[in-house]
């Protein structure tokens, strides 16, 4: 299974997804898993590059939702064997999990979407593994009914990411409980851009908070998660989707270092 490969880091890192929140071309999507590849490899952390190749949930009509299915997928198989590293992207119904499954190995459900028994089943029963993301409107406790769909599926490759929940209408919060309750379903991520965000702006356009990326990481690493998942970009302020809250790729390395060694830490508790 990906997860146990992804487990199985020599001295018992956190692993990473990492990369934009939409692919918006191919140099871009090279040039982040190329640095992110560098950076992990001689931190040794394992890494699974994520991109999404469309985006379904978006506040206003005119927001930017993609390139194209067949380009978009077409760029993440082609990052996936040029780097020869796992590649996640997210689904938003049954009949793009056989379709997006041709072109990577890791299927996300998004968070909105966790509940849907037809979208998870169709994406277990691909054989790809599948990362469930917690809706923000669920409890921890809650998740395990999501994750015992795709099992049931015939599918064990499975995880689960937090990426907050909801408090009050325009804001999120991260309530590090969970992580130890998800846990006892299956490994647990911690998605760290998305949790900032601050949804429900009146603009239409989500806002975020992304001066607190490291704080919620620390907290996460120390909390004991498997792995972690951030949006990167070369330039946020001008990124096509959720650029509030990514994190600038020239920071990537001075987060990962820290992150590394207050893992290290942890595990010599």
């Amino acid at each position: 299974m990906l997860i146990e490969r992804l487990q199985a880091s020599s001295d018992n890192n956190f692993f990473l997804l990492a990369g934009p929140c939409v692919i918006e071309g191919e140099a871009m999507a090279m040039e982040i898993a190329e640095k992110a590849l560098e950076i992990t490899t001689r931190l040794n952390i394992p890494y699974v590059f994520k991109g999404s190749y469309r985006k379904a949930n978006r506040s206003r009509l005119d927001s930017f939702t993609g390139i194209g299915d067949e380009k978009a997928l077409a760029i993440l198989r082609k990052v996936g064997d040029t780097y020869h590293i796992p590649v996640v992207t997210d689904i938003h119904t049954p009949t793009e999990a056989a379709v997006a499954a041709q072109y990577v190995d890791v299927l996300q459900i998004p968070a909105f979407l966790c509940r849907q028994t037809d979208l998870l089943v169709s994406a277990a029963r691909t054989g790809r593994m599948v990362n469930i993301k917690k809706g923000q409107f669920l409890s921890p406790e809650s998740m395990e009914h999501a994750v015992q769909k795709v099992r049931d599926a015939g599918n064990n490759d499975v995880t689960i990411t937090d990426r907050g929940t909801f408090f009050g209408y325009q804001d999120l919060v991260v309530d590090f409980r969970g992580i130890p309750v998800m846990r006892r379903f299956a490994p647990v991520i911690m998605d760290i851009t998305h949790s900032l965000q601050q949804p429900n702006q009146s603009s239409g356009v989500t806002g975020g908070k992304p001066e607190l990326i490291e704080t919620i990481a620390r907290a996460a690493i120390a909390t004991g998660v498997d792995g972690i998942f951030l949006e990167t970009h070369q330039n946020p302020a001008v990124a096509k989707s959720d650029g509030a809250n990514m994190l600038p790729l020239d920071r990537l390395e001075g987060l990962l270092t820290r992150l590394t060694a207050l893992r290290h830490a942890v595990n010599r508790l």
